[in-house]
């Protein structure tokens, strides 16, 4: 695809990447058969081909309207495009560019701005966000359906974490920013599974919000901020040998993992970006790496049936297919078809309170294909999906590493 770059983008480092990945762009249209917002809503303009002529437009240097954004804006930033492109075009990375652009260029109504600001200042912060979720458990009745579906019971409290110092192999963990107040049993679930296969799992008590919040919300300036801290908070560990960055939130995975990309222009932390974006793993990944060792600890038993939500941040972003599916047969389940398992559930990150009504249909398809094969429980890999889906669902939805703690016992 041809495009010419306006003046004030072509020697910036954003508008030399969005000219390489237009440039791979040969208008075919595959993307759209997999674009879960082209495929609800019918328009050109809400599937990738479409927004990427939009983003071409802003990047010649014409006038950014109204309409440019609210069609970025629908975009769920799955990547299932991606998936599906033969061209390879890197389409999440140009949105990240074009939607900054438009952000830079159009003052938001109050409307729109009020509820990003405050989620910016709240979700990726854990002494802000704990207390609120906390306060809105108990006004739920009374808050938005767009908020009080992002609030699932109160959790079970998270079980113990190994004792430290007994293995040799140590790797980082990702704590996060929701999901220590959401569903804070998920990391000392994988800390129990990996100390079994021989790995101590430690969290960097300075690290925090991955920065996925803020940059999808088109501050890019602080999600770098929030970047830069996790490299200083990590980066002591990463000199003395640690073997990997363990990230149970597949959409926080995809993140770390884009660290190098993120800051490919600061020669202050470009280097160490890269790095830390390969130590990146999805806790999947460790644990079929131990495939052996996780046989002989199993305990054998029918465990039931489990409809399994490949979240589109495994699936798409991190590229890992088959593997948890893998893991939890082995463990005993018996998996059932999901129909249409490459659509996002509409989740998100933050869209499914910004974009309720498309989010919630989303979900209820989702939902509709996942309790198909009359499951016992659900089962998916990422703090995201699992609330959104907790919210419509009468079964358990539940991380799949604690499945698998369980099926250890």
């Amino acid at each position: 695809m041809d495009c010419r770059i306006a003046d004030e983008f072509r020697d910036t480092h954003a508008g030399r990447v969005a000219g390489e990945i237009l440039r791979k762009c040969v208008h075919c249209g595959f993307c759209t058969a997999t674009c879960p917002t082209y495929q609800l809503l019918g328009d050109e303009l809400d599937g990738p081909r479409g927004r990427i002529y939009l983003i071409k437009q802003v990047l010649e240097g014409q006038p950014v309207s109204e309409k440019t954004r609210l069609h970025l804006d629908r975009c769920l930033t799955c990547r299932s495009c991606e998936s599906t492109c033969p061209s390879g075009v890197e389409y999440g990375h140009l949105l990240d560019i074009g939607r900054q652009i438009v952000e830079d260029k159009l003052q938001r109504p109050i409307r729109e701005a009020a509820p990003r600001a405050l989620l910016k200042a709240v979700l990726p912060e854990p002494a802000l966000f704990g207390p609120a979720v906390a306060l809105g458990r108990v006004l739920k009745p009374l808050l938005p359906s767009a908020l009080a579906d992002k609030l699932p019971p109160m959790p079970a409290e998270a079980r113990p974490w190994p004792a430290k110092g007994r293995h040799p192999r140590r790797m980082l963990a990702l704590a996060g920013c929701v999901q220590p107040a959401l569903a804070p049993n998920i990391n000392a679930a994988t800390a129990r599974v990996l100390d079994r296969l021989g790995i101590e799992l430690f969290e960097a008590q300075k690290a925090g919000c991955c920065g996925a919040v803020r940059h999808h919300l088109n501050d890019q300036a602080a999600a770098k901020a929030d970047i830069r801290r996790n490299i200083d908070a990590w980066w002591p560990h990463v000199e003395a040998g640690v073997e990997a960055i363990v990230v149970t939130a597949s959409g926080c995975g995809v993140q770390v993992r884009d660290y190098g990309h993120l800051l490919a222009d600061d020669p202050a932390y470009a280097e160490k970006a890269a790095t830390i974006g390969a130590l990146c793993r999805d806790p999947s990944e460790v644990v079929a790496g131990e495939a052996a060792q996780l046989a002989s600890l199993l305990m054998p038993a029918e465990r039931g049936r489990l409809a399994f939500h490949s979240p589109c941040t495994l699936q798409h972003g991190l590229k890992i297919r088959g593997v948890v599916e893998g893991l939890l047969t082995t463990a005993g389940y018996c998996l059932t078809a999901v129909a249409d398992g490459h659509l996002c559930c509409g989740s998100a990150g933050t869209y499914a309170v910004l974009q309720p009504e498309i989010a919630g249909k989303l979900r209820n398809n989702k939902l509709t294909a996942l309790n198909a094969g009359a499951p016992a429980v659900i089962a998916t890999a990422n703090i995201g999906c699992l609330t959104h889906l907790q919210a419509g669902a009468s079964l358990p939805v539940r991380h799949w590493i604690e499945l698998m703690d369980e099926a250890i016992g």
